[in-house]
């Protein structure tokens, strides 16, 4: 019969007096036998350190229980903050809050000190070395450093020389400096070897690309103090062409005013001086003039022929003289300049008196034949051209009065420059006969009328022609022979021109008449005959006829029948209208969901091609939103419903918002049948949205007895099936008695003064306040059943 729980006697305040807690005992929540064994209080086998309260130094301050050792870290952090609560060892370490310096612990007692190996130092660890960890350094202070570079930088303590390094028994600081690794200066005196030991592109910088092509030595040409400028180079050990190096980049390479060449170099040069180069024409590049200029070599003297011809054309390079011919199209000046009997051939004693310049009758290929110049001839053409002296007018020469210059040209007879048919004797036809002058060709319009009637003196075209006098149709003359006809790409029609054209010019047209036209309209309207489909035009088969009339191009009516292509390639947006602004987001083809005889309705939708969520388009404007009467949830319409038809649907409860009477309603969902227990309370404080038919409910009133011995139906204590509780015996209410009133038997309930007199069903109407405890004793829990604050269940009575 002793309590399972220490606390029930061990308390300094239970039935049974026993020895409480000392005041120094840890804080803590947890129950005595946690800890402490029935049988001895010293022997504490364990200490449940999650139900103690404080911090460790409340414990663990070397009396209540063991505190830091005397060689502890100096530390102001709490014990918790480095150690568990399981085992000291195996710490987690801030150093951030520790006390002194490094060496204070870091002694190889206390902590790891430095090693054998370590840098010889006289600072302190955190000059380098950082809290958080030993490596890598954060810094190295040299000149705290005691013994020479090499005393550290061997490979072992700290990197040393790597193997590529060049070879000198020189210490480090020599060249190098404590700031820096890289050289800061370096003395090619003291290395041993040639220059290409370490000038071999691995240890040091090698021959670049562009080096000269050579197998000498570097201190052959260059000197220890500076690569440049080079102080000889011995061309004798230099591999390849002059040019491999003399080529302006490894060194100097033909000037700019060099003879323009493709010989070698050693050709003319040699390796001694460039300067008394011997020359040979025979592979100069370039004309003469590039170098006979005067100043690169000899120009063109003072009496030279005025010519802006190049040398070669009249020189040769063996010899300037004699000349192996002359370009007079290139000379500048008078031929009188040359040819004046002194430099050149002049005029013969029986030349015609001019004035004129040669050139103006002669050419420079000969002088013979010559081009006459009737200009400088101070006299009338008549004076010579008279029959005898020189030819005069033959016997069928135009009837005139005229003088020859007055029709021809100085230059030529034919073609006469004009002809002043004011001074022609007699009609038109005397001369345009076809004989003397022209007449009228074959193709002539037929008319009767004088030339002059429809002509002009100055020339046969533009003719003044009235079509008026004409009294046949256009097509007696307007036959391709008379007169222009149809052109090849002409309407084909049998209309009369008339009846289209006007006779005062062919275009633009009056009119087509389209019932006349032969062939279909594409015949025509082919973009060069007439006007065709522009590059917008729909892509089809069918003739032109079955959209558009001969009245106009619009309106036309559309047969989508005939239309090859699917439908974006018209409804784009600029063809013809594309998908609006609000239409679903979709990458289905227009066919898939609309007809070709019209837009809506739509056939069908392909959802599996929709993109975006469903409510992007059922919003109630796109497409059908949710009704009104909705069960209002927040879910995604695919989460109950499918694409194929909106019922049947699925259904999830998780985000459904309102309370389940907002649906279970017997309108909406189905509500509370009519042997349902009458109460307000939501569904859910008895159901679960899994299953309706298993119901659980917590009581959690301050009027509900406590636990019992087994579960109780509603109607054992709600009579009414209400919330009402009908007590049997309501006088004792809330109490066990008002139920269990008939229950109670009055023999064991003897009064401990007074064994003959027996309590009361009044007195001890609450039951659990006597002798019948639940399985939990403390007085806060049995104060919490009363309460009606656990299940049904959960307890029994002892």
């Amino acid at each position: 019969g002793t309590p399972k729980q220490c606390s029930s006697c061990h308390s300094g305040g239970g039935a049974v007096k026993a020895s409480a807690p000392s005041s120094k005992h840890m804080n803590t929540t947890e129950d005595c036998q946690f800890c402490h064994t029935g049988e001895n209080w010293e022997d504490v086998p364990k200490v449940d350190h999650f139900a103690v309260k404080g911090s460790c130094q409340s414990c663990h301050d070397g009396k209540t229980a063991t505190g830091k050792s005397p060689d502890h870290i100096k530390s102001g952090e709490n014990c918790s903050d480095c150690h568990r609560s399981t085992a000291w060892g195996n710490a987690v370490f801030d150093h951030a809050t520790v006390e002194g310096d490094c060496a204070s612990c870091h002694n190889g007692k206390t902590a790891t000190g430095k090693s054998s190996r370590h840098i010889n130092s006289s600072i302190q660890c955190e000059t380098c070395h950082r809290t958080v960890a030993w490596s890598p350094v954060s810094r190295v202070d040299h000149d705290q450093v005691k013994g020479s570079c090499a005393s550290c930088h061997n490979n072992q303590v700290a990197m040393g020389k790597s193997k590529n390094h060049i070879a000198t028994t020189a210490d480090c600081s020599t060249c190098h400096s404590t700031a820096n690794w890289s050289v800061s200066s370096f003395d090619h005196a003291g290395v041993t070897g040639n220059c290409a030991s370490c000038h071999n592109g691995v240890r040091a910088t090698g021959k670049n690309p562009d080096h000269v092509a050579t197998s000498n030595s570097c201190e052959s040409c260059h000197r220890i103090q500076g690569w440049t400028p080079v102080s000889r180079v011995d061309h004798d050990q230099v591999t390849g062409s002059c040019a491999s190096c003399h080529n302006g980049s490894t060194a100097t390479g033909k000037p700019g005013t060099h003879i323009p060449t493709n010989q070698e170099c050693s050709t003319c040069h040699n390796t001694v001086n460039w300067a008394a180069a011997r020359f040979d024409h025979q592979n100069v590049t370039g004309n003469c003039t590039s170098c006979h200029n005067g100043s690169t070599a000899t120009g063109k003297g003072n009496t030279h022929i005025a010519t802006s011809n190049d040398c070669e054309l009249c020189h040769t390079t063996n010899a300037w003289s004699p000349v192996t011919r002359v370009d007079h199209t290139a000379v500048m000046g008078s031929c009188m300049t040359c040819h004046n009997g002194s430099i050149a051939t002049g005029k013969n004693p029986n030349h015609i008196a001019t004035t004129e310049n040669c050139a103006v009758c002669h050419r420079t290929s000969g002088w013979v034949p010559a081009n006459f110049d009737h200009a400088a001839v101070n006299s009338s053409c008549a004076t010579c051209h008279n029959g005898s002296s020189a030819t005069g007018k033959n016997p069928d020469h135009i009837a005139s009065s005229n003088s020859c210059e007055l029709c021809h040209r100085n230059t030529a007879w034919v073609p006469p420059t004009r002809v002043d048919h004011s001074a022609v004797q007699g009609t038109c036809a005397s001369c345009h006969n076809g004989v003397t002058a022209p007449g009228k060709n074959a193709q002539h319009v037929p008319t009767g009328n004088a030339c002059e009637l429809c002509h002009s003196t100055t020339a046969w075209k533009p003719a003044n022609f009235d079509h008026s006098t004409v009294s046949n149709d256009c097509s007696s003359c307007h036959n391709g022979t008379t007169a222009l006809g149809k052109s090849s790409n002409h309407i084909n029609t049998t209309d009369k021109c008339e009846s289209c054209h006007r006779n005062t010019a062919w275009t633009p047209t009056l009119r087509v008449d389209h019932n006349e036209v032969r062939g279909s309209c594409a015949s025509c309207h082919d973009g060069n005959t007439a006007m065709g489909k522009p590059s917008q035009h729909i892509v089809t088969t069918a003739s032109c006829d079955l959209c558009h009339t001969t009245n106009a191009w619009t309106p036309a009516t559309f047969d989508h029948s005939t239309v090859t292509g699917n439908c974006v390639s018209c409804h784009n947006g600029s063809t013809a209208t594309g998908k609006n602004s609000n239409h679903i987001s979709t990458t289905d083809a227009c066919e898939l969901c609309h007809l070709k005889t019209r837009w809506s309705p739509v056939q069908k939708v392909d959802h599996s091609a929709v993109q975006g969520t469903c409510v992007s388009c059922h919003n109630g404007t796109t497409a059908p939103g949710k009704s009104t009467n909705h069960i209002v949830t927040t879910d995604d319409c695919a989460l109950c419903h499918s694409t194929n038809a909106w019922t049947p649907a699925s259904f999830s409860h998780d985000n459904v918002s309102g309370n389940c009477a907002s649906c279970h309603n017997g309108t909406t969902a189905t509500g509370k049948g009519s042997g349902h227990f009458v109460t307000n309370r939501d569904c859910v404080e008895c159901h679960s949205t899994n299953n309706w038919n298993v119901s659980s409910y917590r009581h959690k009133s301050p009027g509900y007895p406590g636990d019992h011995r087994k579960r109780l139906s509603c109607r054992t204590c709600h009579g009414n099936n209400s919330e009402t509780v009908t007590w049997p015996f309501p006088t004792y209410q809330p109490d066990c008695a008002a139920c269990h009133a008939n229950d109670y038997k009055s023999g064991p309930h003897k009064k401990v003064d007074t064994p003959k007199i027996y309590y009361s069903v009044s007195e001890l109407r609450d039951c659990s306040g006597a002798c019948h405890q639940y399985t939990d004793s403390s007085l806060t829990t049995i104060k919490k059943r009363r309460n009606g604050e656990h299940r049904v269940s959960d307890g029994d009575f002892d």
